[in-house]
């Protein structure tokens, strides 16, 4: 691969023809005006590609992320559009990753890193935690921390270990980062680029069987939408309303609890679903307005239970809504077990039928 540069000074890299031909592809796709059928991964491939149009001190790295576009093609054609300056492959070391990622965001630039799979992200557990989360605090204010941390996470592609965990628990117990978990290809877009704009670090939890999930989204609509101001940090939404029960997820879980909520309609039960979205910062709001409505909840996650984000979210609901609740909130996760082999994952993920004995459990009155 070669690097030139044009008459207006812009770097840019030869690259193979089936690159270029995919970056023009996607930049004709996140062009086409009007409602399209894309996926979760296009739309946050639109989102990075719009966010360094606007901003040049928007710049992609990571492992892979360059030429072959990330193991999950989500950075694809980004090189070959933006140049090797601004997306670009780095060795294999997530620590080096982090620590380069914070000294570019101190000094100006605005850095989205990818850490390709969750468990991946533990080497660098040292950096986002005493670096990347205490920064801003460290210094008075004096100094930003505008990184995203982009994290495929979760489980359902049969991955082996260290391939697939559910690590947002820990992030979301750290002081001075947010968390941002999307569940719909709309919410890839308008979330990641929301999180591109924050002067604040942000972990940025990409669900990765979701990647491939399809919606119809109008993504001139979107870019409108994000050119207003329209935020959802700590804004959850109410994905399903019902009146009888309460089912709160997030990111990966929150398609089942869809289908749960539509399985239980056929029961003649009518149960709301509430996507939280943004971990960090929490809408205590909307999900305890929600609770207070129907009486009772169940918690949906597919990270161990143990001391997680579902403990946290009963935790809030209990001390919000105590009053209204006519059954003890349930919460239906992952076991608290290593994240197990791909052929028994399907054992260890939240599943419709778990999901619907727990709804049955919410002491009902005959």
């Amino acid at each position: 691969m070669t690097v030139t540069t044009t008459a207006n000074g812009t770097t840019t890299a030869n690259v193979s023809a089936a690159t270029a031909s995919a970056a023009a592809s996607a930049a004709a796709t996140a062009e086409a005006s009007g409602p399209q059928s894309i996926t979760m991964a296009k739309a946050l491939n639109a989102a990075m590609a719009d966010a360094m149009r606007a901003d040049a001190s928007v710049l992609v790295f990571g492992e892979d992320v360059g030429m072959l576009g990330g193991v999950f093609r989500i950075t694809d054609g980004l090189m070959a559009e933006f140049g090797e300056q601004r997306c670009f492959d780095t060795p294999l070391a997530e620590s080096g990753i982090v620590g380069m990622a914070v000294g570019m965001a101190i000094n100006g630039m605005r850095p989205v890193i990818e850490m390709q799979f969750d468990a991946f992200a533990y080497p660098a557990f040292e950096q986002i935690v005493s670096h990347v989360a205490k920064m801003h605090n460290r210094t008075k204010g004096k100094l930003k921390m505008p990184l995203v941390i982009r994290v495929p996470y979760a489980g359902g592609i049969g991955g082996v270990e260290h391939h697939c965990d559910s690590s947002e628990s820990y992030y979301a117990h750290t002081a001075g980062l947010k968390v941002y978990t999307p569940a719909t290809v709309a919410d890839g877009y308008r979330m990641l680029r929301e999180a591109i704009d924050s002067d604040d670090p942000v972990m940025f939890m990409e669900p990765k069987k979701l990647y491939w999930s399809k919606d119809q989204v109008d993504l001139d609509a979107l870019r409108a939408e994000h050119d207003a101001g329209t935020s959802t940090e700590g804004r959850a939404a109410v994905a399903r309303p019902g009146t009888d029960a309460t089912l709160i997820a997030y990111g990966p879980s929150v398609p089942t609890a869809l289908a749960a909520a539509a399985a239980a309609a056929e029961e003649g039960r009518s149960l709301e679903v509430i996507d939280v979205r943004t971990l960090v910062p929490f809408d205590d709001e909307t999900v305890c307005a929600s609770v207070r409505k129907t009486g009772r909840a169940v918690v949906i996650a597919e990270a161990h239970g143990f001391a997680s984000v579902s403990s946290e979210i009963v935790a809030r609901v209990q001390e919000r809504a105590f009053h209204y609740l006519a059954a003890p909130i349930r919460r239906v996760t992952g076991f608290d077990v290593p994240f197990p082999s791909p052929k028994l994952e399907h054992y260890y993920l939240p599943s419709v039928d778990r999901i619907l004995d727990a709804v049955d459990d919410l002491q009902w009155e005959d």
